[in-house]
């Protein structure tokens, strides 16, 4: 429902352990050395070592946004350096940790009833994550802590971006494993597998989170009390990250944050380092180093939670030469001013048709993703109207809408002119009807078009056909192409690669496309 949202339905969202074989990074590979016999002409004696215990299994659920994705990844990550294992079930395991979302009323109750189900089958479990932070601090059995109440049963409970706090009480309920013959080989990748970590994406995409928490009071949202103010991430350390993704087989990397255009305001843009150079700590010379690091990959860079700030403009002559995928994720909310102050909003809505004007004049073929909440407080029949004809002006290439939710804590709660439940979901409705006629529109212009496309999925090497995305689709939010039987016999496809398609229909929210 809010800017934390990559569109009207959740981006990650899953009830079973998620990709618990590690993508990358892995640990604890035997290592030996010179075995080549002309290298070794007198034979190897090798230490006897004792049968190493079985290393404890620990099962993993990850709910909610991309953002709590990459703590899931950090988790797993001490989790595999330290010699624990993961159990694709939860009876398996010897602990489960749910990884929690808390914005929304239908996310706590998905994240309420995984932990239960976890704590049915297996017993033990470590809750983190938003919901984590709801209520309180985690003060044990009987405080205020909203998942305590609930599920008093629960060995510990975290908010979010806690890794240090999450293994701590892993080590307390099941304790680090050690094999004094492992702990001192060094992992195997080098620098960048340690720098990677591992990774719950395919291989061919991945998130990169450049600041944790939200300076706004947006009225409708909790997330500054559930993961706090704005914290940029050191700017050297963020590209570190990327350079070692790209060099993984990594794409397309997609920079999500809470608010990405704000990058480096809480450290007033300090000027930090990378590869030996000064670089500041702000969302242009951000992106102009990300796109330096992708183009020898030949890798796209995606822009997610974008606010309309005027200092974004700078962004767009990157997109126009295609350094930086031309597409943005802006949350706009809402249209209508009065709702905007109502809502707390930073950026102004009455120039917000100018500014998506200027971008387009600057680069024609950007593609604007955005999200809405229909039935806010207050909100009257005109200035929902106000928001349809916003849609139909601003031509919004792809978008997500809330029905208002009084999220507990919530400031907007308290202002006048609460709207039933039915009219929130009639406006809902009748907003994303204007929003898939305006979506179908954009779509069935790229009929006959040639277009990058990077293959998600092709089974058989693509001979049958498969799935990729366009620049203008972010995985698992926006559509897809579908890659119909390539006409050569020769023409195959491959996951994670790129290849050319004609677009030959749309189909939905999806597009249709021969390889070529």
């Amino acid at each position: 429902m809010a800017a934390c949202a990559l569109g009207a339905k959740p981006a990650i969202r899953s009830r079973r352990p998620r990709r618990l074989e590690p993508q990358s990074g892995q640990i604890g590979c035997a290592v030996r050395i010179d075995e080549n016999p002309q290298m070794n002409p007198e034979p190897l004696l090798e230490p006897v070592r004792p049968a190493a215990a079985a290393a404890p299994k620990i099962g993993f659920v990850s709910l909610g946004c991309p953002k709590a994705l990459t703590d899931s990844e950090l988790i797993l990550t001490r989790l595999s350096a330290e010699g624990y294992a993961t159990s694709k079930t939860f009876e398996g395991a010897d602990l489960v940790i749910v990884n929690t979302c808390g914005f929304i009323d239908d996310a706590v109750k998905e994240s309420l009833d995984t932990i239960g189900e976890a704590l049915a089958a297996n017993g033990k479990v470590i809750v983190t994550g938003c919901l984590g932070a709801k209520g309180g601090a985690d003060t044990g059995a009987g405080g205020a802590n909203l998942v305590r109440r609930m599920h008093p049963s629960v060995l510990a409970v975290t908010g979010p971006h806690a890794t240090d706090e999450v293994m701590d009480a892993v080590h307390r309920h099941v304790p680090k494993p050690h094999d004094p013959f492992l702990d001192l080989v060094p992992q195997p990748g080098g620098a960048n597998a340690a720098s990677i970590g591992i990774k719950l994406t395919p291989k061919h995409y991945a998130y990169l989170k450049i600041s944790e928490g939200c300076n706004h009071r947006c009225t409708f949202c909790i997330i500054p009390s559930l993961r706090g103010d704005l914290v940029s991430r050191p700017i050297g350390d963020v590209l570190n990250e990327a350079a070692a993704l790209f060099e993984s087989g990594v794409k397309e990397l997609l920079v999500i944050s809470q608010d990405t255009s704000a990058y480096g305001v809480d450290v007033r843009y300090r000027t930090g380092f990378w590869s030996g150079r000064p670089v500041k700590t702000q969302l242009l010379e951000l992106c102009e180093r990300l796109a330096e690091i992708a183009e020898p990959h030949g890798a796209w860079v995606r822009l997610h939670y974008v606010y309309p700030y005027p200092h974004v403009d700078a962004v767009l002559p990157l997109m126009a030469t295609g350094r930086v995928l031309p597409y943005l994720d802006v949350p706009f909310q809402h249209s209508h001013p009065d709702v905007l102050r109502r809502m707390k909003r930073p950026a102004s809505g009455e120039k917000n048709l100018e500014r998506l004007a200027r971008w387009r004049e600057l680069c024609p073929e950007l593609v604007v993703r955005s999200t809405f909440i229909a039935g806010f407080p207050g909100e009257t029949e005109a200035e929902f109207e106000h928001l349809l004809d916003f849609m139909r002006e601003a031509r919004i290439d792809r978008a997500g809408c809330f029905a208002y939710s009084p999220v507990e804590g919530a400031l907007a709660n308290a202002i006048p002119g609460m709207l039933p439940k039915e009219v929130r979901e009639d406006r809902r409705a009748r907003f994303m009807a204007v929003a898939e006629a305006v979506s179908a529109a954009k779509l069935q212009q790229r009929v006959g078009a040639t277009m990058q496309v990077l293959v998600d999925s092709a089974p058989g090497m693509g001979k049958k056909g498969g799935w990729g995305r366009t620049y203008a689709d972010a995985p698992e939010i926006d559509g897809r192409v579908r890659l119909i039987a390539p006409e050569k016999a020769s023409k195959t496809l491959k996951t994670g690669t790129f290849t050319r398609a004609r677009i030959v229909a749309t189909e939905g929210h999806d597009l249709i496309g021969m390889p070529i």
